[in-house]
């Protein structure tokens, strides 16, 4: 069987028209649809602190690393100053 150009621009054409028609569907029956409550909102907000907190703590932990390797190479690069002025 051949298939013509025209023919492939109107396969083309049909399966991105089936796509976007999708998507359309999926975000129209989606709960972004719902209207939003007051205790979505306020559930929105305790994420949101939450969220804040978690990515505090993660700043906190990320410096104790940071700290810990920078000090863990300053005591290498010690040692081995130490062991070059021995031989």
């Amino acid at each position: 069987m051949n298939i013509t150009q025209p023919m492939k621009n109107r396969i083309y054409a049909a399966l991105i028209a089936g796509c976007l028609s999708s998507v359309a569907f999926a975000q129209a029956s989606g709960p972004a649809a719902a209207p939003v409550t007051h205790a979505d909102k306020k559930a929105a907000k305790e994420q949101s602190k939450a969220d804040k907190k978690a990515s505090v703590a993660q700043a906190k932990a990320d410096k104790k690393k940071t700290d810990a390797q920078a000090d863990a190479d300053k005591a290498n690069a010690d040692a081995s100053l130490k062991d070059a002025k021995k031989q």
